[in-house]
């Protein structure tokens, strides 16, 4: 199956964003690198999906602060910044896509893909918050592209946390890129095996 991995330029003064780092280690599947700027990044989201199309698409992205990888469920309609975005940008309280759902849902069986990543030896959870700043800009704009242009594709968001070189002066939760890496192995696999989800509690909302 055509899996597509995107991950993200550093941004808010980083020089590295691990969520890029990790994807372009991911054997198998087509990477692409999206800029952290509202609307151009899921210009080029789109274009990879018309280029490479996938069947299998998932994004990623990095929190910090984050002690796992954590599997997205829930994509908000909602761009709201609390920081600028690489090109300047600062939206507040401003839909994703104007008259848009509220909402959408992953359609990665985000349960197994956790299970898979634990598996491989890599700490991992649901998360039921994506944010408001680029990562849910892009994850809701995958999956609105998914419900009206790529109806066959799944696709999903997933979150990592900090390198380690990131956190050296002041300390916090961070894995490395090869683990991560390994993680995303895991899920883009149980993404393309998996049709059913696991039915088990768990998410948080960070």
């Amino acid at each position: 199956m055509r899996a597509l991995l995107a991950g993200f330029e550093p941004f808010d003064g980083a020089t590295v964003n691990p969520s890029w780092e990790a994807v372009r280690q991911v054997a198998g599947v087509h990477a692409v690198l999206l800029p952290c700027v509202f609307g151009e990044s899921l210009e080029r989201l789109r274009a990879a999906m018309l280029e490479h199309e996938p069947e299998v698409v998932v994004c990623v992205g990095q929190a910090g602060g984050r002690a796992d990888v954590t599997v997205e469920r829930v994509a908000l309609n909602l761009d709201d910044a609390r920081i600028p975005d690489n090109a300047g940008n600062q939206p507040v309280d401003q839909p994703v896509v104007p008259g848009g759902p509220a909402a959408y849902f992953a359609t990665l069986p985000v349960k197994a893909c956790v299970a898979a990543a634990r598996k491989a030896g890599v700490p991992a959870s649901v998360s039921h918050s994506a944010g408001t700043f680029v990562c849910n800009h892009v994850f809701y704009g995958l999956m609105h592209l998914i419900a009206t242009d790529f109806p066959k594709v799944r696709g999903g968001f997933v979150h990592v946390p900090f390198a380690p070189g990131q956190v050296l002066d002041h300390g916090g939760p961070s894995m490395p890129t090869p683990l991560v890496a390994e993680a995303l192995t895991a899920i883009v696999t149980a993404a393309v095996l998996v049709q059913d989800d696991l039915r088990l509690a768990g998410g948080s909302l960070h």
